[in-house]
């Protein structure tokens, strides 16, 4: 079991403060569907990066991010492994 301390350090490691609002970041997690997803983004000229990782937890409704190299964010949910962008367009970040 880690100590108190370490688990402390974890926790201040994974958040990052943007305009003084602390930001909790993601670790990368890859997905049954995330394949399916980089696929959508493609469609939506979103490439580059790390690929489509699963923001939720895994389950029948899952929801994956993927960076594009032109600095936007395209999302996507997926239900069941069938997947549809969040938005009609990649977001902004």
């Amino acid at each position: 079991m880690k100590r108190k301390a370490v688990l402390e350090a974890e926790a201040v490691a994974k958040r990052s403060m943007i305009d003084g609002v602390p930001v909790e970041k993601v670790e990368f997690r890859p997905g049954v569907s995330s394949t399916t997803v980089e696929r959508l983004a493609n469609a939506e000229e979103c490439r580059g990066g790390r690929g489509a990782g699963l923001v939720t937890e895994r389950g029948p409704v899952e929801i994956y991010r993927m960076t594009c190299s032109n600095g936007k964010v395209f999302m996507a949910r997926c239900e069941l492994r069938q997947c549809a962008p969040m938005n009609g367009d990649v977001a902004s970040r």
